[in-house]
C-alpha cells in the first residue's frame, strides 16, 4: 500500500483537545484587558465580575430563575464532589457509569463515602445503561455526556418528573452544546474549560430548589471540608451563589469566562452554540459514512456525542491486531497529524479503547474539522503503509 500525498491545506485552528478546549474564534489576549488583576475578589469590582459571570451563565444556558448558580473550586470534579459529599446518603443511590468519569463517581460513592445502599448501572464504552431501569425513588448520579466515550443521554425524557430522589448530572461536556432538561435536573455541574474554551481550575455548580431543600434539611454523617460546605446553621450560604466564592478564584480566568459567555450571547446564545456543535459533528459523521477505515465508538446515533466525538479504527487488518498493537497504531495516527501541525490532542482518553477523540464543540469551526479529516486519511494511509512494510 502506497501512502497518499499530503493534503494541501491545514486547519486554521488545529486545536481539537477535549479539555481544555479550543478558544473561541477570534480570541486574543486583548479579551482579558479589563481583568481586575491585583485586586481582591471580595472587593466591589471582583464581586461585580463574579456576579456578571453568574448572570451571563443563567442567560446563555437558559437556567430557571429559581435555580442557584455558584462558581466553585477544582473544576467540574470539585463541583461534583461538593454535591456528592453534601447531599448523598439521605436516600439509596443509583449511579450510572459508561465511561471513566462516571466510574470515578461510583468509586467515590462506594469506596470513599461507603454508601452500601448503592446500585451501580454500568455499560461498556460506546454504549449506555438501560435508562428505563433507573429507580427515581433513589438519588441518581450520571454524566449527561460521557467525555471519554463519546456517549450522551439522548434527552431528559427518561427522568421521572415526580421523582423522590435528586438527579445529579455531570454536564461538563454537554453544557453549552446540548439541551439540558432543567425541570428534570436538581444538580448540574460543569467546567467552563470545556465547551466554552475557558481556562481550567474553576467549576460551576447549579442547584434546583429541591437540591437546596436537601442541603437545608439533611446533614451527612461524615465531616465536610471547608471547600464543600454550602450551609451554615441549617441555611444555604446564599453568598456563594451571588459571587462570594468559597476560595480565591483567578480573576483572569473569570474575565476569560465572561468573554466566552459574551461571545456565545452575541452569536445567538444556546441555540447557536448547539447548532455549531451539531454542524461540526455532522462533518465527522459525513466523513465516517464514506470512510473505509474509521467508525464511531458509539454506534447508536441517538446517544452519540456532538462534542467529544470518539472514533475507532475499523480497518480489518488493524482491527485484527492485538490490543497493544491497535493502541500503538492509533498513537501513530495522532503523532503523524501532530507532526504536520494539522491537529493536536486527538488521542483517545487513557482509559478508553484505542482510537481518536475529536472535540466538535461550538468554539471549533466546521471548515477546520473538514480539513482535519483529510489529514486523518493521509495519516492512516501512511501508517498502514508502514505496517504493511514491517
Amino acid at each position: 500500500m502506497v501512502s497518499m500525498q499530503k493534503p494541501a491545506a491545514l486547519p486554521k485552528n488545529p486545536n481539537f483537545s477535549s479539555g481544555p478546549c479550543s478558544k473561541r474564534p477570534g480570541w486574543s489576549f486583548e479579551a482579558l484587558k479589563d481583568a481586575p488583576l491585583g485586586r481582591s475578589h471580595r472587593a466591589k469590582i471582583g464581586k461585580t465580575k463574579l456576579k456578571l459571570a453568574i448572570d451571563l451563565t443563567r442567560e446563555v444556558l437558559q437556567v430557571p430563575a429559581d435555580y442557584r448558580i455558584g462558581i466553585v473550586p477544582a473544576s467540574d470534579t470539585g463541583a461534583v464532589e461538593m454535591a456528592m459529599w453534601s447531599m448523598l446518603g439521605a436516600r439509596p443511590v443509583d449511579a450510572l457509569a459508561w465511561e471513566s468519569f462516571g466510574e470515578g463517581w461510583v468509586t467515590d460513592i462506594v469506596k470513599q463515602l461507603k454508601l452500601k445502599d448503592t446500585r451501580v448501572l454500568k455499560a461498556g464504552y460506546g454504549e449506555i445503561p438501560d435508562l428505563a431501569s433507573v429507580n427515581f425513588d433513589h438519588d441518581v448520579i450520571f454524566t449527561w455526556n460521557g467525555t471519554t466515550s463519546g456517549v450522551r443521554v439522548p434527552n431528559g425524557d427518561w427522568i421521572a418528573a415526580d421523582r423522590k430522589g435528586l438527579t445529579i448530572a455531570d454536564a461538563t461536556s454537554a453544557a453549552f452544546a446540548q439541551k439540558l432538561d432543567w425541570p428534570k435536573l436538581d444538580v448540574v455541574t460543569f467546567s467552563w474549560q470545556k465547551a466554552l474554551g475557558g481556562e481550567g481550575g474553576h467549576g460551576v455548580l447549579i442547584l434546583s430548589p429541591r437540591a437546596v431543600e436537601r442541603l437545608e434539611t439533611y446533614s451527612p454523617p461524615w465531616p465536610l471540608p471547608k471547600i464543600f460546605r454550602m450551609t451554615k446553621g441549617g441555611k444555604l450560604i446564599e453568598g456563594i451563589f451571588q459571587g462570594e466564592t468559597i476560595n480565591t478564584p483567578s480573576m483572569l480566568c473569570v474575565e476569560d469566562y465572561i468573554d466566552a459567555l459574551q461571545w456565545a450571547k452575541n452569536i445567538g446564545g444556546l441555540d447557536a452554540m448547539i447548532s455549531r456543535a451539531d454542524a461540526n459533528a455532522k462533518v465527522l459523521a459525513d466523513w465516517v459514512a464514506k470512510s473505509a477505515w474509521a467508525g464511531f465508538l458509539a454506534k447508536d446515533e441517538a446517544i452519540r456525542s456532538n462534542t467529544s466525538v470518539c472514533l475507532k479504527v475499523t480497518d480489518p487488518a488493524v482491527a485484527a491486531l492485538p490490543p497493544d498493537a491497535q493502541a500503538a497504531f492509533a498513537k501513530k495516527l495522532v503523532a503523524l497529524v501532530e507532526k504536520e501541525k494539522a491537529g493536536y490532542d486527538l488521542g483517545a482518553y487513557r482509559d478508553a479503547p484505542a482510537g481518536l477523540r475529536i472535540w466538535c464543540g461550538a468554539t471549533v469551526e466546521s471548515a477546520d474539522v473538514a480539513a482535519l479529516t483529510h489529514w486523518l486519511d493521509w495519516a492512516f494511509a501512511t501508517a498502514k503503509a508502514e505496517l504493511a512494510a514491517a
